[in-house]
């Protein structure tokens, strides 16, 4: 009797697990958010917020940290989760959405496959724009159509917005771009363009209006849009024409359209969150739950706020539909698509 009232007082203070139960996967555990940019970086900033609270909403609570892995326009970060992490539940990869464009394009670096991902979701969707110092000639894109010697602009890699919407304007409304690549981060092109060294970026809506330097910037008229991507024109940027105004202007055509919605999907995948392939399917439930809660907590929704940025949550299962929609493009498509990035 004795013995019983000793292993039942065990169990009771949580020395003992009873026979049956069994202490949640992910407690005592760490789950790292792997990002390809650096420190500071858009990627970067959401990836915290989220890790700073994705955890509470996962059965055991884990920690949870954020791992930078720069280079080549994230394509570093995608391989390593996708081909050497396992997949145990405990990697998540916070990617530049423009990456899938490496893959179809058949890219030899790439070692993922962007419809194979385990999505958890995603976290934010923008639209982009093109930026111009200002004390360039280039006060519109019609002084960059017809510019004798074209304006540098700055990007990570080819797989990352900064280098695709240069190329996406050439090829629909005769822009012309001098691309310098290599750099290692967002903030690594700001510094060149301050320092004069490039006089353009493309990039997110939501990082212009989101944070420094670009609030400075502004005010100081430092620099200006040219030209916005979206459906319609921002009302921040209601002087600012879209895309498909000028392709309009310009009269288009269609396959130069369809190559606009391959690369402006990125709008769709802007803040993708996801696990490599092969995690167990009750932890993938896990992670999407908790990750779909995380978007929609009232402390994060604050700080998100508070940082002038925005959140827009979009379930994984839709995300995977989208992925694998996405790399089911025509090959006289991609043939096109490979000729406008130069291969």
């Amino acid at each position: 009797m004795g013995r019983v009232f000793l292993v039942m007082l065990l169990i009771l203070t949580g020395f003992v697990t009873p026979a049956g139960a069994q202490a949640p996967y992910y407690q005592g555990k760490t789950i790292a958010i792997i990002t390809g940019s650096q420190t500071g970086d858009l990627y970067d900033i959401y990836a915290r917020m989220i890790a700073a609270h994705m955890g509470k909403y996962i059965p055991g609570n884990p920690n949870m940290l954020v791992q930078n892995m720069t280079g080549a326009g994230h394509i570093v970060a995608a391989n390593f989760v996708y081909s050497v992490a396992k997949p145990d539940g405990l990697t998540l990869l916070a990617p530049n959405p423009n990456i899938y464009i490496d893959q179809l394009i058949g890219r030899p670096e790439i070692k993922f496959d962007w419809a194979k991902f385990m999505w958890l979701g995603n976290a934010s969707r923008t639209t982009d724009l093109l930026y111009m110092r200002s004390d360039t000639p280039f006060k519109t894109i019609e002084d960059v159509r017809s510019a004798k010697e074209p304006p540098k602009c700055g990007a990570t890699g080819t797989g990352t917005t900064g280098y695709l919407v240069p190329r996406l304007l050439e090829e629909t409304i005769g822009a012309k771009f001098n691309l310098v690549t290599g750099y290692k981060g967002g903030n690594e092109v700001d510094l060149a363009v301050e320092r004069g060294e490039i006089q353009c970026r493309a990039f997110s809506l939501t990082a212009f209006f989101g944070r420094e330097p670009f609030h400075t910037w502004r005010k100081t008229a430092f620099v200006r849009a040219i030209i916005q991507l979206g459906a319609k024109r921002d009302g921040r940027l209601a002087e600012v024409p879209t895309l498909n105004e000028l392709m309009e202007k310009y009269k288009t055509p269609e396959i130069g359209r369809r190559l606009a919605m391959i690369i402006t999907a990125s709008e769709i995948f802007q803040r993708p969150y996801m696990a490599p392939p092969g995690v167990r399917p009750e932890y993938v439930k896990l992670l999407r739950e908790a990750f779909q809660k995380t978007l929609k907590d009232a402390t994060f929704l604050e700080e998100v706020k508070s940082r002038k940025l925005d959140a827009e949550y979009t379930s994984g299962e839709e995300m995977d539909t989208l992925a694998k929609e996405m790399m089911s493009q025509r090959p006289e498509i991609i043939e096109r698509l490979r000729k406008v990035l130069g291969l």
